[in-house]
């Protein structure tokens, strides 16, 4: 069993990475600057159980191993997720794509982009194409709750 205090943790977690962090990292235009960022954001969300660490909730297409937990709470209708990955970098990357959709609705999930992100901060191009596959299949886990 999933404790539920892991999802309020970590939506704490990315609600204050979105708003102090994230300003930070636009501002960043060398990429070194923004790996270094990338790379200690995992220190920023609670502590994922090893015991969460099954096959069920591993991300197929990620280079390392990464597990995504998805809980919607049944009042308020809204998704919120747990994760970790054996990559720091990946930790990062996702954690920026959470960020921005943790704690939405279906409805809202629908018309999220949290790619555009990646984008604007041109990482995809600084990434390895495993890295980017492996992104694409944590979207796709996001948008397949909806």
């Amino acid at each position: 069993m999933i404790r539920p205090d892991i999802f309020t943790k970590t939506a704490i977690a990315l609600k204050n990475i979105g708003e102090t962090r994230l300003p930070e990292l636009r501002k960043i235009k060398e990429w070194q600057s923004k790996y270094r960022v990338l790379m200690t954001l995992g220190k920023e969300l609670p502590a994922f159980d090893s015991k969460w660490q099954q096959d069920e909730f591993l991300v197929q297409g990620c280079e390392s191993k990464t597990w995504l937990i998805h809980y919607q709470d049944p009042l308020t209708k809204q998704h919120f997720w747990a994760f970790d990955s054996e990559a720091r970098i990946v930790k990062g990357l996702i954690i920026l794509i959470l960020a921005q959709v943790n704690g939405f609705t279906c409805e809202e999930l629908a018309s999220a982009t949290p790619e555009l992100l990646l984008n604007e901060l041109q990482l995809q191009q600084n990434i390895s194409q495993s890295r980017t596959n492996g992104l694409l299949a944590v979207l796709t886990k996001i948008k397949n709750v909806i």
